[in-house]
């Protein structure tokens, strides 16, 4: 009769570990930056370019706020002006560090308990512009700090994420036009 529990509380145990552990990833040959400084990287960002996937497909005028929750977590604070629907979209979630809180390699949830990779890969000393790897080379995305970015950084940051395995000429260039 006790046996007949067994199954369930493994297949619920399994879930749990499962989804515990879940998102974090990051691609074959990027490396997330050391001597992170979160509190450097907290702000608002402009999304520059990306490779396109369906939660971020006609949005324009992208931006990211970061911000510290009470619990350590990252509060992500995403907005976009999604130009098919004529309106904002609005995306919150949280990120928290998958390692130390020095290594630029965080997973980041919108959907409850599943989470996926943000790794920084680049970012200059200013924490001015970034380079941000998914957790598989689908997703990545060139952020600023304004809504431009220099023409040598941008080009840098293509070399890069050539060398890790991204096609960047998939890449979408994010157009920064309306006042949010």
């Amino acid at each position: 009769m006790k046996t007949k529990y067994i199954v369930p509380v493994l297949i619920g145990a399994g879930i749990a570990v499962t989804l515990y552990s879940c998102g974090g990833g990051i691609p074959k040959n990027a490396q997330a930056v050391t001597n992170f400084d979160s509190s450097k990287y907290l702000g608002k960002w402009y999304e520059i370019a990306r490779l396109d996937y369906k939660w971020e497909r006609d949005l324009n005028n992208v931006t990211a706020e970061y911000s510290l929750n009470e619990d350590k977590t990252i509060k992500v604070d995403n907005k976009g002006y999604n130009v098919k629907k004529d309106k904002w979209e609005q995306s919150v979630g949280k990120a928290r560090f998958v390692k130390k809180d020095n290594i630029g390699m965080l997973k980041v949830s919108f959907f409850g308990p599943f989470y996926s990779g943000y790794n920084v890969v680049a970012i200059d000393p200013d924490y001015k512009y970034a380079l941000v790897a998914g957790e598989s080379l689908k997703y990545m995305w060139i952020l600023s700090r304004e809504k431009t970015i220099p023409e040598s950084i941008k080009a840098d940051f293509l070399i890069k994420a050539q060398e890790i395995g991204y096609n960047v000429t998939n890449l979408v260039w994010v157009k920064h036009d309306k006042v949010n």
